[in-house]
């Protein structure tokens, strides 16, 4: 390991992931002989990917819909494995190391929250606490400090399915930052009021 490697807290080298994607004939006869004999077409996702980030660096990953971005973050974050290449993140590979990995990471994507959409916001929060097991000193310094960034006391008490996508997204993000990860990564961040919001997040974790 080089010395620019050991300084990085996330490392990418030559990273590539290629789905195989079924294809089958038009019409019931397509469908019938696609029982018995499938065919798939390769589709290149990613392809030497390469980056670094040392820690308490905020990086826009930038690029057109199809370019990759959301894959890129799926396979540090653990949930996809990639056909190819090197990373790590914090030392750890993260499909190898799931558990410990997503000790050390928040994530949070734009389309998917990770809050209960029956329950009151804090609700939510005390279930993270408990999943993360975060101790209650912990947690209750961590959300005064980030309900008070993300000028969410007012929310707390309302169930999840009744907050507007803005306000849903700033709970996600508390929620993401609750257990103090090194590293938070953030898929489709400028979608509605992430952009004003991201400074303000900057200091709360690592990368």
């Amino acid at each position: 390991m080089s010395q620019a490697d050991q300084a990085s807290q996330i490392v990418v080298e030559n990273l590539a992931k290629t789905f195989q994607v079924a294809e089958r004939e038009p019409g019931f006869g397509g469908a019938v002989r696609g029982l018995f004999s499938r065919r798939y077409r390769d589709v290149h996702a990613l392809a030497d990917v390469n980056f670094t980030l040392r820690a308490g660096e905020l990086v826009g990953y930038i690029g057109p819909n199809g370019a990759g971005k959301s894959t890129t973050i799926k396979i540090l974050s653990g949930i996809l494995v990639p056909t190819g290449g090197r990373w790590e993140v914090d030392g750890l590979i993260p499909w190898q190391h799931r558990q410990e990995h997503v000790r050390n990471i928040g994530v949070v994507f734009g389309q998917r929250t990770q809050l209960w959409w029956d329950l009151p916001v804090i609700e939510s929060f005390d279930l993270l606490r408990d999943i993360y097991r975060i101790s209650l000193a912990e947690y209750r310094a961590s959300v005064e400090e980030l309900v008070g960034i993300m000028n969410l006391a007012g929310l707390l008490s309302t169930p999840v399915r009744q907050l507007s996508l803005g306000q849903r997204m700033r709970c996600d993000i508390v929620a993401s930052l609750l257990h103090n990860p090194s590293s938070l990564f953030l898929d489709e961040p400028t979608m509605d009021s992430w952009r004003c919001q991201s400074s303000q997040c900057e200091s709360s974790c690592g990368a």
